[in-house]
C-alpha cells in the first residue's frame, strides 16, 4: 500500500459522521465479503455506516456475516425510516395510519385478493442522513452504481475508490488501485490492519471466504503473495476454510509411483521390485569353499587337451 495514502483515509475516517460503503450489481462473494467486513469494522469503533447494492444481493453471497444489513439506498437525508414490502398492482386497497398508545400504526388495507406478503417480507430501512465519506468497493465505474449515487446527498461526499481491476477509470479522491492484488478482500484486510481498526472473528470469516473466493482456494496462478499473508492473519482471527474446501483437499489421491516392467523370452510381463538407488555398490561375499568336502582333483593343475583331428 501506498504510505502517502493511509494518512489521507485515517484523515477522512475521523472527519467522517455519515459512511457509506457501495458495490456494483451483483457482487461477487469477494466483493460483498470486502464491503461487510468494511462495515463491520467500522461499526465497532461506533461510526455511522450504510452498506448498499443497487439491487438484492444474490444467494450465493447469503453465508456472509452481516448480509442483513445491505440495502439498495443509502437512506434519506435526514435520516429518516423507510417501512418497505413487496407491491403488486391490485393487493392493496389503501394504506392509512392511527395513532393508538402513543404508537403510530401504519394499516395496509388487503384488497379483494389478500396480500402476497407477510411480515417476515417486511423491510425497515433507517436512513444515514447525509453521507460525507463513500468507499465504492469493486467498482470500476460510476455509472454501475444506478440510483445509489441519484440526488444531492452525494453532492459533497470524498470518495474512497478501493479496486483490483486495471479497467477501474481511477475515479474518486482517493484511489486505491491495485491490479497486482488477487482480491479485494486481501486489500481490505490489509487496510484495516494498517489502519488499525478491529478484524473480529465475523470480519476475518468474511474476509477469508472472499479471499478462497476469487483466488480459486488459493489455486490460481494470479495469487499474490499479500494474500497468502492476510489470510494466516485471518486464520489467528478465527476465520475457517470453508467446508468444501476442505472436502476437496480430503479428496486429493497421490498418483502412485510408476514401476518398471520387462518382458520375459515368452512375452510374459513381470512386474520387477523398485530399486533403493545408492551411490556405492556393496560388496559382495564371496563363497568360502569347505576343502574337505571338494573333490580330489579340485587343487591340481588342470592340462588343456586339444581335439586329435587338429
Amino acid at each position: 500500500m501506498d504510505n502517502s495514502i493511509l494518512p489521507k483515509i485515517k484523515d477522512a475516517l475521523a472527519k467522517s459522521n455519515n459512511i457509506g460503503i457501495v458495490v456494483g450489481q451483483n457482487p461477487t462473494l469477494d466483493q460483498m465479503a470486502a464491503a461487510l467486513s468494511l462495515y463491520l469494522s467500522l461499526n465497532q469503533v461506533n461510526k455511522k455506516t450504510t452498506v448498499a447494492t443497487p439491487e438484492n444481493p444474490l444467494v450465493e453471497v447469503s453465508s456472509l456475516v452481516g448480509i442483513d444489513k445491505v440495502q439498495t439506498n443509502l437512506g434519506g437525508d435526514a435520516g429518516d425510516l423507510v417501512v418497505s414490502f413487496p407491491y403488486v398492482e391490485g393487493e392493496i386497497e389503501k394504506v392509512s395510519y392511527t395513532l393508538e398508545n402513543e404508537f403510530l400504526n401504519i394499516i395496509v388495507k388487503a384488497g379483494a385478493n389478500g396480500l402476497s406478503f407477510d411480515e417476515r417480507d417486511v423491510r425497515y430501512i433507517r436512513g444515514s442522513g447525509t453521507v460525507d465519506l463513500l468507499f465504492v468497493i469493486g467498482t470500476p465505474r460510476l455509472s454501475e452504481l444506478g440510483e445509489l449515487l441519484s440526488g444531492d446527498k452525494l453532492k459533497e461526499a470524498m470518495i474512497i475508490n478501493i479496486d483490483n481491476k486495471s479497467e477501474n477509470q481511477n475515479f474518486g479522491d482517493i484511489v486505491l488501485v491495485t491490479p497486482q492484488a488477487s482480491s479485494l478482500s486481501e486489500q481490505i484486510g490489509d487496510l484495516l490492519l494498517a489502519l488499525g481498526l478491529p478484524v473480529d472473528q465475523d470480519s476475518a470469516q468474511n474476509l477469508f471466504s472472499g479471499i478462497v473466493s476469487a483466488t480459486q482456494n488459493f489455486q490460481s496462478p494470479q495469487t499474490s503473495s499479500l494474500a497468502f499473508e492476510v489470510a494466516g492473519f485471518l486464520m489467528r482471527k478465527g476465520a475457517t476454510r470453508p467446508r468444501e474446501t476442505r472436502q476437496e483437499a480430503s479428496q486429493f489421491t497421490p498418483k502412485p509411483l510408476e514401476s518398471k516392467h520387462v518382458q520375459d523370452s515368452q512375452g510374459v510381463e513381470e512386474r520387477l521390485p523398485q530399486r533403493t538407488p545408492r551411490f556405492e555398490e556393496e560388496e559382495k561375499p564371496q563363497p568360502k569353499i569347505d576343502e574337505d568336502k571338494a573333490p580330489l582333483d579340485w587343487l591340481t593343475p588342470k592340462v588343456y587337451k586339444g581335439s586329435s583331428n587338429v
